[in-house]
């Protein structure tokens, strides 16, 4: 599990494509300091395990699935990228819940600045679209954000200076794309919702089927 708070900015460093997988060498300090193999450290939001360990460098490996349903296969060498080591027990949880698997891709559609923010405007797609809600949580790129407004298909995020300056987040302009990973709280509800509208699950956790089944 990570939090969303950016510990550094990354550099991608070499990228070794396989028939179904890449490594990516990423030049990096923070999250260096105590970093062991088989750590986990979230890259642009997605978690990936250490395989490789350098003085100054570490290397994941991304298999062909994460490939495909990330930014990941879309970055080469000397892109920056947003750093984060998994929470440690009885860390600190500044931001919010993020697992770090990514839940789809958005497009920047819009930057407006506000007052000392930037107002960036981000589609989604539809199976992430359920899960948004203003005020809630979202993580951009492993950034974990507040969710300012919801259309029908986007939704809109403010960066303050701090977070710009700390993550990839000020370097982004319209028409990139993004990690997101919604709030794992809101899937969960939104399941329970589900489970509770649909006859076929309703009728697997009700009494008479505990009773049919021998559980009561």
């Amino acid at each position: 599990m990570f939090t969303g708070l950016i510990e550094e900015i990354g550099t991608v460093k070499d990228i070794i494509r396989g028939p179904k997988s890449a490594k990516l060498v990423i030049r990096a300090q923070t999250v260096l300091e105590d970093a062991r193999l088989g750590d986990s450290i979230a890259v642009n939001g997605a978690c990936l395990t250490v395989i490789n360990l350098t003085a100054q460098t570490f290397t994941v490996q991304v298999m062909e699935e994460s490939l495909k349903k990330t930014t990941l296969g879309e970055l080469v060498k000397r892109d920056q990228v947003n750093l984060e080591r998994a929470l440690q027990v009885g860390g600190r949880l500044g931001g919010h819940l993020v697992s770090g698997h990514i839940d789809g891709v958005g497009l920047i559609t819009e930057q407006q600045a506000i007052d000392i923010a930037l107002l960036t405007k981000i589609s989604v797609p539809p199976q992430i679209r359920p899960y948004l809600v203003e005020k809630g949580s979202v993580a951009i790129d492993g950034v974990s954000l507040t969710v300012v407004q919801v259309g029908e298909d986007w939704f809109s995020v403010s960066i303050i200076p701090h977070t710009a300056e700390k993550t990839t987040l000020g370097q982004k302009v319209s028409g990139q794309r993004v990690n997101l990973e919604s709030d794992l709280l809101g899937k969960y509800v939104w399941k329970m919702l589900e489970a509770r509208d649909n006859p076929v699950t309703s009728e697997r956790i009700n009494f008479a089927f505990l009773e049919k089944h021998g559980f009561v």
